[in-house]
């Protein structure tokens, strides 16, 4: 079905496609996505994976498909 994603979730979840099945350090996503001035703001990347795990998975305190490698990052599964 058709999910409505802000432009920001768009390219986040983009970044995560393009490199599915690997992982994604938080400074990698945020100089990416939000540019060197975030790379030391975590949260802005934590509340925008929670807000695509919220529209795009079934159980979002339990993802199957935006996965946290606690301490390093986050990956996109690409084992379907």
């Amino acid at each position: 079905s058709e999910v409505q994603l802000t432009p920001t979730e768009y390219e986040l979840l983009r970044l995560l496609v393009v490199h599915a099945g690997k992982v994604l350090t938080h400074g990698f996503i945020l100089k990416h996505i939000w540019g060197t001035a975030y790379v030391e703001q975590p949260h802005v990347l934590r509340v925008n994976i929670s807000n695509l795990r919220h529209k795009l998975e079934k159980e979002p305190s339990r993802p199957r498909h935006i996965i946290t490698e606690p301490g390093v990052g986050y990956r996109l599964r690409a084992d379907y």
